[in-house]
């Protein structure tokens, strides 16, 4: 499966922000970006859609950042897709001619098996199989 980079960036972000959830502490723009190597610009776009979508918060000022607006656990990767790539579950299939009608409705179905799946995948989960990296000596 193709995902945007966009969508990519979001989760490695928001699992940054997930590793260090207790509905308090803040981290900085920068901190992210060079953890996750993410443009710091985009980043900012990409936070914005986030923040938007209801996912994360944002604090102003030197000691500013963005925190996760819910626990990770009640955070789905279809809120993520749908805050930064609301494309991605969209069918655009349509139903011209003979046969235009029968394909758009296996992709229709498709589309919402897809949309499930997401929708059953948590930000804790999404980090949790992530594990810890491993040193080899």
């Amino acid at each position: 499966m193709r995902i945007s980079q966009k969508l990519e960036y979001a989760c490695r972000a928001l699992a940054q922000l997930a590793k260090r959830h207790d509905g308090r502490t803040i981290t900085r723009l920068e901190e992210l970006a060079q953890r996750e190597a993410i443009s710091g610009n985009f980043l900012v776009q990409i936070l914005n859609d986030l923040r938007r979508g209801g996912l994360v918060e944002s604090r102003r000022g030197k000691a500013g950042g963005y925190l996760l607006a819910k626990p990770p656990s009640d955070i789905t990767l279809v809120e993520i897709a749908e805050a930064v790539d609301p494309a991605l579950l969209a069918n655009s299939v349509g139903t011209d001619g003979e046969s235009g009608p029968a394909v758009r409705a296996v992709w229709d179905q498709l589309s919402e098996d897809l949309r499930r799946r997401f929708a059953s995948v948590t930000l804790d989960q999404l980090i949790q199989s992530a594990g810890e990296p491993m040193f080899h000596i």
